[in-house]
């Protein structure tokens, strides 16, 4: 019920061995998780707002509002379920929660969650799109496209000569 030996300093050779070591992060800070487990992080919060194109050699999470682009194309990125992405966007995986209004190429694979709504064309070799998520473009499914460098805005404009006048 209480600990009569909190407020007493402890000897590290003291400490249980079964105690999981302490976080070296501040007290106040976030760290958002890995988006896929690997490497770095970073974290736009619900109140960032960016005009312009953001690029980086970390995964990123998205909660605020982006107009411009967002290049990460050995990473991944998540829209989170308060992100507005006025933007095109090239990754390695992305997972889409909130609002996009651009065109959307992955690498490997993107992810359309039931809570978001996207407005633009998506192209990659593997895709989810869970039942529930408003989607208005066109998807671009090929394997071949994974390691070159199609996206879906020079898919938009092929597409779009070739119709008749």
């Amino acid at each position: 019920m209480f600990d009569r030996n909190k407020d007493k300093p402890q000897d590290r050779n003291d400490a249980p061995a079964s105690q999981a070591p302490q976080s070296t992060a501040p007290a106040g800070s976030y760290q958002a998780p890995a988006v896929g487990g690997s490497g770095k992080s970073a974290v736009l919060g619900a109140t960032i707002k960016v005009k312009g194109d953001i690029s980086g050699d970390e995964n990123l999470l998205i909660e605020g509002q982006v107009d411009g682009s967002v290049s990460l194309a050995a990473h991944e990125l998540t829209v989170g379920k308060t992100g507005k992405l006025n933007a095109d966007i090239t990754a390695k995986v992305i997972r889409i929660d909130g609002e996009v209004d651009g065109d959307i190429t992955g690498k490997e694979k993107v992810i359309v969650t039931s809570s978001s709504k996207i407005k633009g064309n998506i192209v990659t070799p593997k895709m989810t799109l869970e039942e529930g998520a408003r989607f208005k473009g066109t998807i671009d499914i090929d394997p071949s496209h994974a390691n070159s460098n199609v996206s879906a805005s020079s898919l938009k404009s092929t597409s779009q000569s070739d119709k008749p006048a």
